[in-house]
């Protein structure tokens, strides 16, 4: 494993873990990315992988798909049981099934190979505004009916239980309440979560509709909060509709 020393980092600075079994893009990636003043650990397997995230805390993972050991949607799956660090899936294999299985795993996002550089800090930059609760119009609280949400700590509860989201699920739940009762079509939910960078693949927000509904709902099958309007769009139900 080629680690970086954690040091005590100044406040805004970006740590990412990326792990990646091709040595050659792996010290190509390190090199752009620290050149624009973000530190980076790499870690060379899916199991080096897991036990680096367990002991340091990153600010975004990117996650190889094809990796020794364990494969990185294993990889993915174990992380979400215990965090809702940013993950960036980095993989050769960019077709839409590859995409929304990458999705459905828990990635945040996924970036096909071979990929910009620049794209790829731009990126990491728009999902680490989003997780330190920069992005969006306001930090004030949300409540509608018995769902809170507090955008400073990027937490939600549900009748007094706490939801585990995702930053990006959260980013679209957070557009979702804050418009309660008004129904969002994909391309405006896309536009409205700003910093995203799946806005050229438009059906993730199925997914990830999908992914809050199984969190938020009691019978996701029969949503009562989060509705779909069909031919239209998602609306989540307001206190009194719910």
């Amino acid at each position: 494993m080629d680690q970086t020393t954690h040091p005590t980092t100044e406040e805004g600075t970006i740590q990412v873990l990326l792990v990646e079994d091709d040595e050659r893009l792996a010290r190509l990636t390190s090199r752009y990315l620290q050149e624009h003043g973000i530190l980076v650990t790499t870690a060379r397997t899916g199991p080096e992988g897991l036990a680096e995230a367990s002991r340091h805390a990153y600010d975004v993972i990117l996650l190889d798909l094809m990796l020794p050991g364990r494969d990185g949607m294993e990889v993915c799956r174990e992380l979400r049981t215990r965090s809702d660090v940013p993950i960036i899936m980095v993989t050769a294999r960019g077709e839409e099934a590859d995409r929304v299985l990458g999705l459905e795993s828990g990635a945040d996002d996924y970036l096909a190979k071979p990929y910009s550089s620049r794209e790829l800090l731009a990126r990491i930059r728009a999902h680490v505004r989003r997780a330190r609760g920069r992005s969006g119009p306001s930090s004030q609280p949300l409540q509608v009916g018995k769902l809170a949400m507090d955008p400073r700590s990027l937490s939600a509860t549900l009748d007094g239980k706490a939801l585990m989201l995702t930053s990006y699920e959260f980013g679209l739940l957070r557009v979702l309440a804050e418009r309660a009762g008004r129904v969002l079509s994909r391309e405006q939910l896309l536009d409205l979560v700003k910093g995203n960078a799946e806005e050229v693949f438009d059906r993730s927000v199925d997914v990830h509709i999908f992914r809050i509904r199984q969190k938020l709902e009691e019978d996701p099958r029969n949503p009562k909060l989060l509705k779909t309007v069909r031919g239209a769009g998602y609306m989540l139900a307001t206190g009194d509709e719910a």
